[in-house]
């Protein structure tokens, strides 16, 4: 049976309610965390015009900015988005290993924040390898976080994913070697991809406001198949080289009633974190129903430069080499993000708009 068909009626049923959920997120915000009364100022002047304020990234509940996109660089994801965000991203990874032709995947992922520091997520891989452009795998995902920023050590967060495959399996999971063969006159391209999922725990945290780690356990489990089953831990570390800080707003009390825009709090040092660098790297080690006792284990490092050009838009860039024969020889990723919704000024570095404020 070919699961193509039984994904596309998903997507068809699933998109109106993730779009609806979204619509109604504002408004639980309001609901949940109520309207705050506050007296403020009227200034009605022609000149000089009114402060317009840069957009910056909402805070995750306490977060800073960093921690509140979702993705926090490409091999890791860190923390919850904020309620009512939505990120989306193309996700590009090149798999360049021994005795074997290389192989590319294109991923769409989308993902938007609900209340109470849970998200909800969808990603489509598209698989090109020996000449075969396929549609691989869909994926279903749900992450929340057990606590507001820094009220827990290291901020942990459970994700879990459920993957169903819609392709075939190009080539063999394991490390490749010479010579080797599968099926007539090669690798047996005609057995579907199976499904399966994943769970991982995320940590996270900043240190003295200029190093920004992340760091992923995970651990998968096909269900069908070969039952492959794979565990390890991908780690991250940045910290800016170029950023910026927001123009000084106006008293607090100060509202312009031609863009009836609430102002932020003065003296926050709001940063716009423009390029970061920093290293990553992975460790993986995967078996099979006919080989638990003998896993093949793999180990990737290098580096990773982040740039936001834009304050919604940002590319991401990690060329990762292999350090052992099974590791990869390269492993290239990188992703082109964007962060939409209803956003608006932040109260200060790594903290919400006021409630009354927020969603207008």
């Amino acid at each position: 049976m070919n699961r193509t068909y039984f994904v596309r009626p998903i997507f068809a049923q699933i998109t109106p309610l993730i779009v609806f959920v979204w619509l109604l997120c504002p408004s639980l915000n309001l609901s949940i965390h109520g309207q705050v009364s506050t007296e403020q100022r009227i200034v009605v002047a022609a000149t000089p015009a009114p402060y317009e304020i840069p957009y910056e990234i909402p805070s995750a509940y306490g977060a800073p900015a960093a921690f509140s996109q979702s993705r926090f660089a490409p091999l890791t994801n860190a923390y919850v988005l904020p309620s009512g965000e939505i990120y989306s991203a193309l996700i590009y990874e090149l798999d360049q290993v021994h005795y074997r032709l290389p192989d590319n995947h294109f991923t769409l992922e989308t993902e938007m924040g609900l209340p109470y520091r849970t998200n909800i997520a969808i990603e489509s891989d598209i698989q090109n390898f020996d000449g075969i452009t396929q549609d691989s795998t869909v994926s279903f995902e749900l992450r929340h976080a057990f606590a507001d920023w820094d009220v827990i050590p290291l901020n942990p967060t459970v994700f879990a994913e459920y993957k169903i495959g819609i392709g075939d399996v190009l080539h063999d999971e394991g490390a490749p070697t010479p010579g080797k063969k599968f099926g007539p006159g090669g690798f047996d391209k005609s057995d579907p991809i199976p499904d399966g999922y994943e769970v991982r725990l995320l940590l996270s945290e900043e240190f003295f406001h200029r190093i920004e780690w992340a760091l992923n356990g995970f651990f998968e489990q096909e269900i069908e198949g070969d039952r492959g089953r794979e565990w390890g831990i991908a780690n991250s570390i940045v910290t800016p080289i170029l950023s910026h800080a927001a123009p000084t707003p106006p008293p607090s009390d100060y509202k312009s009633v031609h863009t009836n825009t609430a102002q932020p709090v003065p003296g926050s040092d709001v940063l716009t974190e423009e390029l970061k660098a920093g290293v990553e790297f992975q460790f993986r080690s995967f078996s099979d129903k006919f080989g638990r006792g003998i896993p093949y284990n793999s180990f990737v490092i290098g580096p990773t430069v982040s740039w936001q050009p834009a304050s919604r838009f940002r590319l991401d860039a990690s060329p990762l080499f292999g350090v052992n024969h099974k590791s990869p020889i390269l492993q290239l990723f990188v992703v082109a993000s964007y962060l939409w919704g209803p956003g608006g000024p932040v109260k200060e570095a790594g903290g919400e708009a006021p409630t009354s404020t927020r969603n207008r």
